[in-house]
């Protein structure tokens, strides 16, 4: 079965083909700027193929709908196409930020579902109505196609009331849903199930903590294969330190902004998200740029490198004591995965609880999984590459051919 896996943007698709009978991706695409005077869509067909192709188009792209129709004439193309017509595509799995409360799995796309996402619009403002977007103009273009929602706050559903309530007034939480959700779900529950597969265990006997690091960055607690707990919050600002977004700090930061800057609190909202984090303490938020400024000597990037750092290690430890139990310790997404500086020093310390890195494996540059603890670590430490679009075409299989068993993700 061709699956077909979309991720929409305010003003953006990303969409990716996999043959699931394989696990092949077929191509590989985004269409950028909907909306403005000018866009793109682009596609790479059959990668890491030697057939692998590419295909790119500069045009004005209206709306979602455009956008969706450029990339299927992508797909479907005569002379580099990987389908012949829409009908090859066999189910459509769709990335949704947010569930709520009201989603522990993935779900078959229907009018009661869609209004449900409509529902955690004011939870997630940005994201959920771009995602909506995406699905009613996939359900337009592919009538009768099996549709599913795969939800990044699903896989922390299991956390329980001790780590999701904030201690704030109880009917906050009762009538207006303020509590932690936690968001990069798919990933975390991949990587988890990766993990799970290379240390020979069921992930359902696994304590694990997962490191997602990339501009966005969170961490989970996996206790027995389930999420426990997580640094992200009601929104995606909260926890660890992020390429713009801040992380935890003290709330009262807003009204004292407000009263002594003057500032609105869209302008506060504004600059949490956008100018904090790694670039609100150097100026930069790409690690690269910041590894280059550290070498140039520049003081505030060391900062900076030193702050993000020790945010990991001190949520690591505090992981730590919530499970009891580590069995392993998990580096994911385009900084964990391919920074061995911010690997070693988020653990940097951490031997006398178990987990020690050995410098040569970990500096290794390799695109595939590895172990990167020494042999006599008692916590297993590794480097993942995250796969969210695969999950989500595993999901999505999975409710399509619920008699086939689903690969452990």
């Amino acid at each position: 079965m061709k699956i077909l896996v979309i991720n929409s943007g305010s003003s953006s698709i990303k969409f990716q083909l996999l043959d699931m009978s394989s696990e092949q991706v077929l191509a590989s695409g985004l269409v950028e700027r909907i909306g403005e005077p000018m866009g793109t869509v682009k596609c790479t067909m059959r990668p890491g193929t030697e057939k692998q192709s590419a295909l790119k188009r500069d045009l004005p792209v209206a709306d979602h709908q455009t956008g969706m129709l450029l990339a299927v004439e992508l797909l479907t193309d005569k002379a580099q196409g990987v389908v012949g017509s829409r009908a090859d595509i066999g189910a459509i799995g769709h990335r949704v930020v947010h569930g709520g409360e009201r989603f522990h799995q993935p779900t078959v796309i229907d009018s009661a579902v869609l209004a449900a996402i409509r529902d955690t619009v004011p939870l997630a403002p940005l994201h959920n109505p771009a995602n909506l977007d995406g699905i009613e103009v996939a359900l337009r273009l592919f009538p009768g196609v099996l549709q599913v929602a795969v939800f990044d706050t699903a896989f922390h559903q299991s956390i329980p009331p001790r780590a999701y309530l904030y201690a704030l007034p109880y009917d906050w939480y009762e009538h207006h849903r303020i509590r932690r959700y936690g968001f990069h779900g798919t990933s975390h529950k991949y990587v988890a199930g990766e993990c799970a597969r290379l240390m020979g265990k069921p992930l359902a006997r696994c304590n694990l903590i997962t490191v997602h690091l990339g501009n966005g960055c969170s961490m989970t607690a996996i206790e027995n294969g389930r999420s426990i707990d997580t640094t992200l919050g009601m929104t995606p600002l909260e926890g660890l330190v992020m390429g713009t977004r801040s992380g935890d700090i003290d709330p009262a930061i807003h009204v004292f902004l407000h009263r002594n800057l003057g500032l609105d609190i869209e302008e506060i909202d504004r600059l949490l998200n956008k100018e904090s984090g790694l670039k609100g303490i150097c100026g930069y938020n790409d690690m690269r740029d910041i590894h280059s400024a550290v070498a140039a000597g520049d003081r505030r990037a060391a900062l900076a490198l030193d702050v993000q750092t020790y945010r990991n290690r001190k949520y690591i430890g505090a992981f730590m004591a919530v499970l009891g139990r580590v069995d392993g310790l998990v580096f994911t997404a385009g900084i964990g995965e391919n920074d061995d500086q911010v690997r070693s020093r988020s653990v940097q310390g951490l031997e006398c609880f178990g987990i020690a890195i050995d410098p040569e494996r970990n500096q290794r540059r390799l695109n595939e999984p590895r172990l990167i603890s020494t042999d006599t670590s008692a916590v297993q430490v590794w480097v993942i590459p995250t796969n969210e679009e695969l999950a989500i075409a595993r999901e999505t299989v999975a409710l399509v051919n619920p008699q086939e068993p689903m690969k452990e993700t």
